[in-house]
């Protein structure tokens, strides 16, 4: 029965089972559809979002729910090596069915299922429950529609006049409640919270219903109503979109000290660092070296300049947690005794990535262990604790007006943001704009977001415009506050920016091109964001200020060695500039 169930709701082809009478075992392989997922998120995340993840229950032949719990696995076929995703949501999985497991017997379950088709019956519940509320939701197996099945109100009052028609007027009276409701495919989505009574359409509420970024609630257990199999389905949709809001080893909500951030990663808790260590997990540098050199180049060099940085006690954050490779139960590098200088021995012990790509990496991490044993686990932690996307752009994709070989995209945005994103987009638009902060802040912005550093120990510049994320359309006033710190508290002239320009790019651009690794220390940068133009945007002429650190998502990051810079005049509302822009994108903003 909870295999036709699971049929019935999904497809035929969402699960198959496969016994092993012999030993009187089966195994249930339900396939989870991830093509939901925006293609960045499943890059970031490594998943094939064409391809579905597919958990394995290992049931008693013979007793199913009477039976020991199931053992779990969760693998994409194509996708085994480096899936650690798959790892963390093996780990979900496996903690919910033991929780749910005392409370299920095969007897309980028939009863339950019993007592759900009455409700189905001619004047049963769900017919008068529809009744009273005036809707009929059609069910449908179709995946390309959504329909409504169940809508549960938690908190607030609704007041609902003429659904059906083209307008309604609502009132929520309590904000911090959410409206929850399920879909046919098994998704369960949350209302988001409206803050003042106001007119929408029906096709506006049904959008706000299905909008992706509600995830309120995800760690409830689904209903047993349609059976365990279906229950544990659900669990995994209402799981996998908010998978790097969680510890990847205690599950529990990361106390982001900003704002949530896309990559999923450990916890600070020392058990978990450990656990971390230990499950392999940060074995991943060879990886990442091999597959992204100049991105690990790129780390390093934000590190450094965070950590060579006179308000490094500010900005170092966060401090790395690093386990002693020759005594696994303490921490070689712990936030809570911080040694700013042992730290920077073992960064400078780090051999330069472009020496790593020039030999076997087991031999170059022999070379490093051999200089300093902290050398190697700390350019572990140095990649796995970066929490965004970051990919280098080749030729064919780059900016050129920005003149740097040193271009890349840069995602940082969890995927409950980046809808809050869209959704907001399709109401006010957006454009794009320059944020300029000094190289030592990236090692922080990375992990902890772009935020609102205004009247905060953060803040370097004076808020003139108020608190927010200070923007900009010229390139030349970005340009300015990148290349503060390290005691300068001067903002360079947009003459001065174009002056030193016409001075330094005398350097052959050949030359440039070539450069695949950075060269220097002496760095500046700057990152183009997307924002959105809703009326909280202040402008005030080329200074911009958003409030709302919502309303802005990074999508390019430029770097510049030994003070060159780039073209002090690029103003993003050139709108050559910006078809450029979009060109790289690859999608133009609504």
């Amino acid at each position: 029965m909870d295999i036709d169930s699971v049929k019935a709701i999904y497809a035929d082809t969402a699960v198959s089972v496969r016994e092993h009478g012999s030993i009187d075992d089966v195994d249930v392989d339900m396939l989870i559809n991830v093509s939901f997922l925006d293609d960045e998120v499943a890059r970031a995340w490594k998943i094939i979002p064409t391809e579905p993840i597919i958990v394995r229950l290992r049931f008693s032949l013979s007793q199913y729910l009477n039976g020991p719990a199931p053992s779990v696995e969760v693998f994409q076929p194509s996708n085994r090596e480096g899936f650690s995703l798959g790892l963390q949501l093996q780990k979900v999985i496996s903690s919910f069915v033991s929780q749910q497991w005392k409370y299920l017997s095969n007897e309980a379950l028939t009863a339950q299922q019993k007592t759900r088709h009455t409700w189905f019956k001619p004047g049963g519940t769900i017919k008068r429950f529809r009744a009273g509320l005036g809707i009929i939701s059609p069910m449908s197996k179709s995946s390309g529609q959504e329909h409504v099945l169940k809508v549960k109100m938690i908190g607030p009052e609704l007041k609902v006049n003429r659904l059906m028609n083209r307008t309604m007027a609502y009132t929520i009276k309590n904000t911090r409640g959410e409206l929850l409701t399920y879909t046919t495919n098994g998704k369960r989505v949350a209302v988001s919270t409206v803050k003042s009574p106001a007119h929408i359409t029906t096709k506006q509420l049904i959008e706000l219903l299905f909008s992706s970024q509600a995830f309120i609630h995800c760690k409830s257990a689904p209903t047993l109503q349609h059976g365990f199999l279906v229950q544990v389905m659900k669990y995994a949709e209402q799981r996998i979109p908010t998978l790097n809001e969680y510890c990847v080893v205690c599950d529990e909500r990361h106390v982001f000290q900003y704002a949530s951030m896309l990559k999923p990663a450990v916890c600070s808790r020392e058990l978990c660092v450990f656990s971390f260590y230990t499950l392999g997990v940060m074995a991943g540098a060879a990886e990442e070296v091999s597959n992204g050199a100049e991105v690990v180049d790129l780390l390093v060099a934000m590190c450094r300049a965070a950590l060579e940085s006179s308000r490094k006690s500010i900005i170092f954050e966060p401090y790395p947690s690093v386990v002693d490779p020759y005594n696994p139960k303490s921490l070689a590098f712990s936030p809570k005794k911080k040694s700013y200088d042992r730290l920077q021995k073992a960064l400078d012990s780090i051999m330069t990535i472009r020496e790593m790509t020039q030999g076997p990496y087991s031999s170059i991490k022999k070379q490093m262990d051999t200089i300093d044993p902290l050398a190697h686990p700390l350019l572990q932690w140095i990649t796995s604790s970066n929490r965004s996307h970051i990919v280098k752009l080749p030729l064919n994709r780059q900016l050129k007006f920005m003149h740097t070989p040193h271009q890349f995209l840069l995602t940082s945005s969890p995927p409950a943001k980046e809808a809050r994103f869209r959704d907001a987009r399709k109401l006010h638009g957006s454009t794009f704009a320059f944020h300029g902060s000094h190289i030592e802040n990236w090692h922080s912005i990375l992990r902890n977001g772009l935020v609102n550093a205004s009247c905060t120990k953060l803040q370097l510049h004076g808020a003139a415009y108020g608190k927010g994320v200070y923007l900009s359309p010229v390139s030349g006033v970005s340009y300015g506050y990148s290349g503060m710190g390290k005691g300068q508290h001067h903002v360079t002239t947009k003459q001065e920016l174009v002056e030193r320009y016409n001075r330094i790019n005398t350097i052959q651009q050949e030359r440039q091109g070539q450069s695949r690794f950075l060269q220097s220390r002496n760095l500046n940068c700057i990152a183009l964001c997307e924002v959105i133009t809703s009326k909280d945007l202040q402008k005030h002429g080329d200074t911009w200020v958003c409030p709302i650190s919502d309303h802005v998502c990074t999508r390019f990051f430029f770097v510049y060695e030994n003070g060159q810079v780039g073209d002090a005049d690029i103003n993003t509302q050139d709108i050559r500039i910006e078809q450029e822009i979009i060109r790289v994108i690859g999608t133009k903003p609504i």
